[in-house]
């Protein structure tokens, strides 16, 4: 005896909202309602990549030099522990994220307060590798 198929209208139907095994569906493992991971490193990164655009929009001797970060300095300068280092002939500033979060005192301590502290650092050792003052790299904004 050759199979037939059931035909629809006599085979029950399963909910919509089950899945192919009779369950219900699953939930995703980070609900909507809760806050995306936000931490001080992806902050940090923020804060320079944002500092590094403007200056790069602005000044035409940036846009081919590269921003990094790194954590530490390999060894310590004669004058203490740097913030950032230039190098010219590499084209290639780089700002130290440990000795700029933790050797610097804030008189405020929150995020706009950080932020302000990471981007002055930028522009410093920007004009640093400019050699010109860290006031005549954005003057418009000040004026």
């Amino acid at each position: 005896m050759p199979w037939r198929r059931a035909s629809a209208a006599r085979a029950p139907r399963r909910p919509t909202r089950h899945g192919r095994h009779g369950r219900q569906g699953r939930s995703s493992v980070v609900r909507p309602p809760l806050p995306p991971l936000d931490t001080r490193i992806d902050r940090f990164d923020l804060a320079v990549a944002g500092a590094a655009e403007f200056l790069r929009s602005a000044w035409s001797d940036l846009r081919d030099v590269r921003f990094e970060i790194a954590d530490m300095p390999a060894a310590p300068d004669r004058d203490g522990i740097p913030r950032w280092k230039v190098l010219r002939d590499e084209k290639r500033i780089v700002v130290f994220r440990l000795p700029l979060e933790r050797l610097s005192h804030l008189h405020r301590d929150d995020d706009l307060h950080r932020k302000m502290l990471v981007e002055g650092a930028v522009f410093r050792a920007a004009a640093e590798y400019l050699d010109r003052d860290p006031w005549d790299l954005g003057p418009e904004r000040f004026l």
